[in-house]
């Protein structure tokens, strides 16, 4: 059963009803109900097969403003590894750390793994681990790069993996509700553009069927896409 501070907070939203950015944001600051700074979502529901390689949405995104979480990135390289823990990574090391992480010697608390191409050979051995946790660098989301110490800052900036599930759906976040609503509108306003923008090949018909932001544990608050494309 949703308690009375949810109940209380879902009769400010019209569930048959969907808002502008502004609208929603303004709804995201009354219909709070937690003591904390709460992280604020985004869902979209895609009309796209996930089962097909070419309706697939994986991308990155560093929102203006930023998303209020600052990620633990792990970085494997052999070399740079001090500078790669200036730069922001947590833990920075080559075959070593990777032995440690296979033996279980390494707590896989981590958002984020980056590895040079050269290392990647050598993840084979912890990919069993590192896949379940999504924690696999990655080429197609930015986690494989030569120039690992300008990964590890941009990921250390905001900078973040947004993918479909296998609903074909998105859900991520926008940042804290502590931030005002000029900054949210800001980032929503670049979420939506950048979702437009890393629409698939294969997808046919409309792409997005609908968004939904929320706080964290508070009622979801439709946009009106619409209003957003005049």
């Amino acid at each position: 059963m949703a308690g009375k501070k949810y109940n209380k907070a879902a009769e400010l939203v019209n569930a048959e009803m969907s808002y502008s950015v502004e609208e929603a944001v303004e709804l995201l600051e009354k219909t709070n109900t937690v003591t904390f700074d709460p992280t604020v979502e985004i869902h979209f529901n895609l009309n796209i097969d996930p089962k097909h390689a070419d309706q697939m949405v994986r991308s990155t995104i560093t929102l203006p403003h930023g998303s209020g979480k600052t990620p633990k990135v792990c970085a494997f390289s052999e070399e740079n590894t001090d500078d790669l823990k200036k730069a922001g990574a947590e833990v920075a090391g080559g075959e070593e750390l990777i032995e440690d992480i296979a033996a279980g010697n390494v707590p896989l608390n981590f958002d984020v793994c980056v590895a040079t191409p050269s290392m990647m050979r050598h993840l084979g051995k912890v990919a069993r681990v590192l896949g379940p946790k999504g924690l696999m660098p990655n080429p197609k989301a930015g986690t494989v790069s030569d120039d690992l110490i300008a990964t590890v800052k941009e990921i250390a900036g905001g900078k973040f993996e947004f993918k479909n599930d296998k609903q074909g759906n998105v859900h991520s976040i926008f940042g804290k509700l502590s931030f005002g609503k000029d900054k949210l509108v800001d980032n929503l306003n670049h979420f939506l553009q950048l979702i437009e923008e890393v629409k698939p090949s294969g997808a046919k018909g409309k792409y997005i069927q609908s968004v939904y932001v929320c706080n964290a544990m508070g009622p979801s608050i439709q946009i009106n896409l619409e209003k957003e494309e005049k």
